[in-house]
């Protein structure tokens, strides 16, 4: 087992970024392919070097996921998770590592701004990305989650206008999450072409740390962003090697086999 280490957001860009690289941030679906399976491989991301970790809730009608993510969602759903035991996944590893929950805005008003964040804060979270929020409608959740010091992290996107990004980027809580392509989540076989202006648009706008996600399949891939950006997020690759795993061991070395690779390449 690894130390524990911190679970700030901001401290764990900064261990990475002492380091001499960018935070390596894998993406989890709680409850997928069951409970006890997620649980054990948000152990594994620990275990294999993660730095942060992105955990999504599974939710009926996922808009920003493609059709691995999408599925995974149907199939957590299917085995029974809800907010509750996803949260018990995120209070396993939160002390190792800052947790940062995905939740779509429907998943967060329908349990309720305050008792959503009281949850949160009580698994150990450290932030909550909610892909669907608009900037102009995340007052109430915005100050429920203040109120218990989690991080409301914003995206941005290619299509964002250069006003809305400034905006989006001086308001920014944790860290940017950039969308480094326009449509779904998904492996792709190349890195955007203009993702170095997106990067150095957004990092020039924002005090926090900007991460990068969507597409980013490979080592090489998660190597070239981690020279632009300050944080690698990794999603559909590590959930569709749970998917295909043969049992939840499989899985975990999977997992583990795929993220040591990329620290080391985060690294070189």
């Amino acid at each position: 087992m690894a130390e524990t280490v911190t679970t700030s957001i901001a401290d764990a860009f900064a261990a990475a970024r002492a380091d001499g690289r960018a935070a390596l941030m894998p993406y989890l679906m709680g409850g997928f392919p069951d409970q006890e399976t997620a649980t054990a491989i948000a152990v594994a991301y620990a275990d294999a070097g993660a730095d942060l970790i992105e955990l999504g809730i599974p939710f009926s009608d996922p808009l920003a996921d493609g059709p691995t993510i999408h599925s995974a969602d149907t199939a957590a759903l299917a085995a029974g998770a809800t907010l509750e035991s996803v949260l018990e996944t995120c209070a396993a590893v939160s002390d190792r590592m800052p947790v940062a929950l995905m939740a779509y805005a429907n998943m967060v008003l329908a349990t309720g701004p305050t008792d959503f964040a009281s949850k949160a804060a009580a698994a150990g979270a450290a932030g909550v990305i909610v892909p669907d929020l608009p900037l102009e409608e995340r007052g109430p959740i915005a100050e429920a989650l203040a109120e218990r010091d989690l991080a409301l992290i914003p995206l941005v996107a290619p299509t964002t206008p250069p006003d809305r990004l400034a905006e989006i980027c001086r308001s920014a809580e944790g860290f940017v999450y950039l969308v480094s392509t326009v449509g779904v989540t998904g492996e792709r076989e190349q890195l955007p072409p203009q993702l170095t202006e997106q990067v150095e648009a957004a990092k020039g706008e924002a005090d926090v740390p900007v991460a990068v996600g969507f597409g980013i399949s490979t080592p090489d891939h998660a190597a070239t962003v981690g020279q632009l950006a300050d944080g690698v997020i990794i999603g559909t690759r590590l959930v569709r090697e749970a998917g295909e795993a043969a049992d939840r061991d499989a899985a975990v070395r999977g997992v583990t086999e795929f993220l040591r690779e990329t620290r080391a390449a985060l690294a070189r």
